[in-house]
């Protein structure tokens, strides 16, 4: 009998992070085939899990309408709270419910945060002024809708001076920066796997459109979830152990060391719930950041693992066009997202810009092996310590995720010398 490839001499399996669905066609059939795999889910995981969360994108439309469109009076309301802001000269890290007070508006919002953590998971505003506004003024507007959905944002990296930058730019950036020098596929055009962010609730506005293509893929992870269970319980028990998760040099640690998925049995106020949380590309390296060699290799079983959670997710996705203006709200612990490549031009750039949220009413539970990471996002974010840079400073090798070693950018100072700003003497 021929023996499935494994970690050791014969080298890491063969899988990167661009997808290759026959490669792994090739490689369930000879697991199946060679190997003896378990045939029951590791102690307590549910057979099957119910809830609207669990959703397939073919008709999930004829269930749930997913968007909010601003209505006149919420728009008003919204041009008043980003005047109350900037009359206060506030730095935009001081962005609060307070300070920029949707008071009819703010009902609306709290229920699409309980549609998010409750619900099916998922929700965009429509219609946010984004054309008529500056740069600044956008990110105000952003943050402050975004404050009375989740009111506690995250660093999304922080400099060496201690500096806590709370948004991110989702942009290609090929044509200024070298390829070699890119870690990961936001700066690019190409397509994304399924993934997940880190912290509880990933938004994301839509500033400029591309030429074409870059739509928003969402997939239920409770779906993908129960097929594999139904189907491939073996895949259970691997993604539910321990993996290392290359941090690519950027931390003290060489690697994160927890399982993909976990289980969380109902409570008195909480149902049963799994939650399935991985970025390919830790993984399997990306461009500039190829996957650290004095880490534990991936096994075959973790390399099917990987596939089998983006082809599944690609089965039962849902495709949303993004529009100028949209706000998507995604909750991390139950939903995939990915992208599909797009096209610039010249005149036209996609371009995004992104918060990481967490509700403290209606947050989930955290998992104890992703505290440290969530730590690293919402521990200790002051108001006086925030930045919101108003361009994109390019990730690379040298560059930070939460918790980093720095975040170097020419001209960082001015890109978010108005997120500096401070309460005046007066």
């Amino acid at each position: 009998m021929t023996k499935a490839l494994v970690t050791g001499p014969h080298g890491p399996p063969d899988i990167s992070y661009n997808l290759d669905y026959d490669n792994y066609l090739a490689r369930t059939q000879r697991r199946l085939q060679t190997e003896k795999l378990p045939k029951d889910l590791p102690s307590g995981f549910p057979q099957q899990i119910q809830n609207d969360l669990v959703w397939d994108g073919k008709d999930l439309a004829e269930k749930y309408d997913w968007n909010y469109t601003l209505t006149t009076d919420d728009l008003t309301e919204i041009e008043s709270a980003l005047r109350h802001f900037k009359a206060q000269n506030l730095g935009l890290g001081f962005i609060n419910q307070d300070t920029f007070p949707l008071p009819n508006l703010h009902k609306t919002l709290r229920d699409i945060s309980k549609e998010i953590h409750m619900g099916h998971g998922f929700k965009v505003i429509r219609g946010v002024p984004v054309a008529s506004h500056t740069r600044e003024e956008n990110i105000i507007m952003y943050a402050g809708i975004s404050c009375h959905i989740a009111p506690v944002r995250g660093r999304q990296s922080f400099l060496d001076t201690g500096v806590d930058v709370a948004l991110a730019h989702v942009k290609d950036m090929t044509s200024v920066v070298y390829g070699s020098k890119i870690g990961a596929p936001a700066y690019t055009n190409v397509k994304q796997a399924f993934h997940t962010d880190i912290g509880d609730v990933v938004a994301l506005l839509c500033l400029a459109e591309g030429v074409g293509g870059g739509e928003s893929y969402l997939s239920s992870s409770w779906k993908v979830y129960n097929e594999l269970a139904a189907t491939r319980p073996d895949l259970i028990h691997t993604l539910s152990e321990y993996w290392a998760a290359d941090t690519f040099g950027k931390i003290d640690i060489p690697y994160w060391h927890a399982p993909l998925l976990y289980h969380e049995p109902a409570k008195d106020t909480t149902p049963e719930r799994v939650i399935l949380h991985y970025s390919r590309r830790t993984f399997t390296g990306y461009l500039g950041l190829p996957r650290s060699a004095n880490i534990p290799r991936l096994t075959e079983a973790q390399a099917e693992a990987l596939d089998a959670l983006h082809f599944t997710a690609e089965k039962y996705a849902l495709s949303l066009d993004f529009r100028q203006g949209d706000i998507q709200y995604i909750n991390n612990f139950g939903l995939f997202h990915g992208r599909a490549s797009f096209q610039d031009s010249k005149e036209k750039q996609r371009h995004l810009i992104r918060i990481w949220l967490r509700d403290p009413e209606y947050a989930w539970e955290i998992p104890e092996p992703l505290r440290n990471k969530w730590d690293r996002v919402y521990k200790d974010v002051r108001p006086e310590n925030t930045v919101f840079p108003l361009e994109p400073p390019i990730a690379t090798g040298s560059d930070s995720n939460p918790g980093g070693k720095g975040l170097v950018a020419k001209g960082w100072h001015r890109l978010v010398q108005a997120s500096q700003r401070m309460l005046s003497p007066s």
